[in-house]
């Protein structure tokens, strides 16, 4: 599990930090335009009228670490009960989805499997089309039977030379010693580096703890080498979404009709506006809880259409 901090090189992390952080790769995100003003509700189900579909990411929206947000369930069940579709599109890739949903289940939500869908999903689809020995960069505990090809922890500095791309796939267990074997890698032996969780940080209890995304940045500055990344808000991961909601024919024909619904400017409001689709900020739970959303919304020239205080 990653370690909750909440200092880095002597700067406080906090939500302002975060989205710095994010900026610092705004031209490596896909073309986006966003609404003149932001119309605000108390929840999602004052905005039951306005879609047909809702994609939500996981945490800030239904749960806030190992807790379900309290009105989640009940959300979930209403606007199902009203004939929407309700998928969960997560970056979380630490888990396969088939783990998430069991987790999901937990907290009392009622969603089927094919309804969850995580960064993990569009990256593994991509390494199909390859046959490259990725070093993974993840706790020893975490599944990798699901990833296609030869594979090696990277917990040992022989690693770092052998293989012929990065995948930075969890930052459990992380640590700076194997942050500055893989820049020192990259230096000397360009190659690859695709990112199963585009997320700079997350909030958690004590603090927050340090993403994959947050790590891809710093060895893209060391090395030169732009990352490929899987996962809110790039499109290779809006289109799977759409590619469900087709298989599945729920794609509705007027994009405004599917909602992005999450607690993360850079990641869910841009990637839903990016993917023509009209999006939710959920204020109370995640990134932003505590913080005036507007202002943020302000600063950064993010915009969603609607705001709601919780799920």
């Amino acid at each position: 599990m990653s370690r909750a901090i909440d200092h880095i090189g002597g700067k406080p992390i906090d939500a302002a930090w975060i989205c710095e952080r994010y900026d610092q790769v705004r031209n490596w995100l896909p073309p986006a335009s966003f609404p003149e003003y932001t119309t605000k509700a108390g929840s999602l189900i004052d905005l039951i009228d306005e879609f047909d579909v809702f994609v939500l990411d996981a945490y800030g929206v239904l749960n806030v670490g190992a807790a379900p947000v309290p009105t989640a369930p009940d959300a979930v069940r209403e606007l199902r009960s009203h004939g929407k579709t309700v998928l969960v599109l997560t970056n979380g890739a630490t888990a396969t989805s088939a783990q998430a949903w069991h987790r999901y289940l937990s907290y009392g939500l009622e969603l089927d499997l094919e309804h969850v869908i995580s960064s993990r999903d569009v990256m593994v689809a991509h390494m199909h089309e390859l046959n490259l020995r990725f070093g993974v960069a993840a706790p020893a505990h975490v599944d990798l039977a699901n990833l296609p090809g030869p594979t090696v922890l990277l917990t040992d500095a022989s690693a770092y030379a052998d293989v012929e791309a990065f995948l930075l796939l969890s930052s459990g267990a992380w640590s700076n010693a194997q942050q500055d074997q893989l820049c020192d890698a990259l230096t000397l032996k360009p190659r690859p580096i695709w990112v199963a969780n585009p997320d700079m940080a997350a909030p958690c209890d004590g603090g927050f703890t340090l993403e994959p995304g947050h790590f891809a940045l710093g060895a893209s500055k060391a090395s030169g080498i732009k990352p490929e990344y899987f996962g809110k808000p790039f499109s290779n991961t809006y289109a799977a979404v759409t590619a469900r909601l087709q298989r599945l024919g729920k794609f509705p024909d007027d994009l405004r009709r599917v909602a992005m619904v999450g607690d993360s400017l850079h990641t869910d409001i841009w990637g839903g506006a990016a993917a023509g689709w009209r999006t939710v900020l959920v204020r109370n739970h995640g990134l932003l809880r505590g913080e005036d959303a507007d202002l943020f919304c302000d600063r950064f020239a993010i915009r969603p259409d609607f705001s709601v205080a919780t799920t």
